[in-house]
């Protein structure tokens, strides 16, 4: 089937074109005919199922411009709240629709201003949709469409009595949509409550685990897990990757511990500010971030369409947990990898899970250190692969047949790459970190920097102090000694110009690469 066979208008398949959509997915093939045709559903579909279009697509071309908002649509997180608000945005790009979040943790003054020049479609979580409500500057008199989305989550955060005072607002007659990954009974109750005989629409958890994610799983000890990752990650080499941690302290603990190792990596959990969550999440978006390790709640909802692996650090709690972290890969039908990390006492919950999922999970054996080394090799000859396509590498030309007049050329390259390298050899996790903790604190007066940069990037000392110099405007001599490992950087720098060397370094490019800048934690931080 395809988008036309909806009978939409030419703006919105013009925009559908857009965004990039080739085919409906299941859900939307369901659902939309039904929504177009003006009746109550109730849906059962996880994230990355494409059900946002389901219903965006609907409201979009049934949305008639007044005074008041045209549909609203219930978001449990502030996340949600903003992605749905954009997808819609681009939906309704050539028909014109204005679409506003409503979120608390942000001025509400500026959202008091947005509905007041017009709005034809707010997306909001419950809590200060209902603030608007009584502060009279949102009206729902003339809503036409509700959207309750994400109802399980809804009910597990206690917003079900929101939820129903909002809708009491709403006119009697207007339709009524519900998305739930989970049936559980209040929202059954909701439904029957609140809906106008909803028809039901169901996707299959076999058009949820797409065929194109390829599930493998591993067994380690707990205490051998952050190595497990460790090769894993060598190995793999993802674009970009999601890590699924349970807790928000070990989302930290492991974050930080990839970053000390030299990977770029960033954490996400639901006690950062707001600023914090849409710092990290823009990067990761922008490829400035390669690994973003995340609890469930925090990455509730993440629509990222080039996450290339999902990596399950702590094997996911139930069957549907399992699902919505492994939707976020293989998105827009491009294929994944979803990596489940599992102790032996965990295997019996594992086979629960493929069980219920009605999937296949592989099992494969870790990588050994062999491995990693073939891996790097293979990299590094990517990397001479691009400079030769480039032509970078010509004003070494002339070097190189000077020294053919006594070596071989077998001999000139492997020694260029070990200069360029160094020895290509798996390092342990334990050696790696006590490069990282430095066997020496800084001098009195100085403090040391940790950059994710190094050898690996083909960085060499000069480069780091002409960076640093002029990014920071400080002088050369100010600049004390300068580590460069594989993966990282240590600098030391004077202790009352360390700030503004981080505000001036980090997120620059180097090299290619995108450098973040840090202060170094100390030994007994680790």
């Amino acid at each position: 089937m395809k988008f036309e066979d909806f009978s939409l208008s030419k703006e919105t398949l013009k925009s559908i074109s857009e965004i990039g959509f080739e085919e409906p997915t299941p859900i939307q093939v369901s659902a939309i005919p039904l929504l177009l045709e003006g009746l109550d559903i109730v849906g059962q579909a996880q994230t990355g199922t494409g059900k946002t279009a389901a219903f965006g697509i609907p409201i979009v071309e049934k949305c008639r411009k007044g005074k008041n908002p045209f549909a609203i649509i219930l978001e449990p997180t502030r996340e949600l709240a903003v992605q749905v608000s954009q997808e819609i945005n681009k939906i309704g790009k050539y028909r014109k629709i204005n679409v506003l979040p409503v979120y608390g943790g942000t001025s509400i003054e500026r959202q008091i201003k947005a509905l007041q020049r017009g709005v034809d479609v707010i997306v909001g979580t419950p809590g200060r949709v209902i603030d608007h409500i009584n502060r009279k500057t949102i009206s729902l008199s003339d809503i036409k469409i509700v959207v309750l989305d994400e109802a399980d989550e809804m009910l597990n955060m206690g917003f079900i009595e929101d939820i129903e005072t909002i809708l009491k607002t709403t006119p009697a007659e207007r339709q009524t949509l519900l998305f739930s990954a989970t049936m559980p009974q209040p929202i059954m109750s909701i439904a029957k409550k609140y809906m106008k005989s909803p028809e039901k629409v169901k996707v299959n958890t076999k058009d949820v685990v797409v065929p194109k994610i390829k599930q493998i799983f591993y067994e380690v000890r707990e205490e051998d897990k952050i190595n497990a990752l460790s090769r894993l990650i060598d190995v793999e080499d993802p674009q970009l990757a999601i890590v699924f941690c349970h807790t928000k302290r070990e989302v930290d603990e492991v974050s930080m511990k990839l970053a000390q190792m030299g990977y770029n990596a960033g954490a996400l959990h639901g006690d950062y500010t707001q600023a914090r969550r849409e710092e990290v999440m823009s990067k990761f978006k922008n490829n400035m971030l390669d690994i973003l390790v995340a609890t469930d709640v925090a990455a509730r909802g993440l629509d990222i369409q080039n996450v290339t692996h999902v990596i399950n650090y702590n094997i996911p709690q139930n069957p549907e947990s399992y699902i919505h972290r492994i939707g976020r890969t293989g998105r827009a039908g491009k294929s994944g990898m979803a990596i489940t990390l599992v102790t032996p006492r965990e295997y019996r919950h594992l086979r629960l899970i493929e069980k219920t999922a009605k999937t296949v999970i592989d099992r494969k054996r870790l990588p050994t250190a062999a491995d990693v080394i073939k891996a790097r090799e293979k990299n590094i000859a990517k990397d001479i692969e691009e400079i030769i396509k480039g032509d970078k590498h010509a004003s070494y030309v002339s070097a190189v047949k000077e020294l053919s007049e006594q070596y071989s050329f077998g001999d000139i390259a492997a020694a260029a790459l070990y200069a360029a390298y160094g020895e290509v050899k798996e390092t342990p996790v334990e050696e790696r970190y006590e490069k990282a903790r430095a066997k020496d604190g800084p001098k009195d007066g100085m403090v040391r920097l940790f950059m994710t940069i190094g050898r690996k990037d083909r960085i060499k000392v000069p480069d780091i102090v002409k960076s640093i110099a002029s990014e920071a405007n400080i002088p050369y001599s100010k600049i004390g000694n300068i580590d460069v490992l594989d993966k990282f950087t240590f600098v030391e720098v004077p202790e009352d110009l360390a700030d503004r060397v981080i505000r001036s370094v980090d997120d620059i490019m180097m090299k290619g690469r995108r450098v973040k800048v840090q202060k170094a934690k100390a030994r007994t931080q680790m």
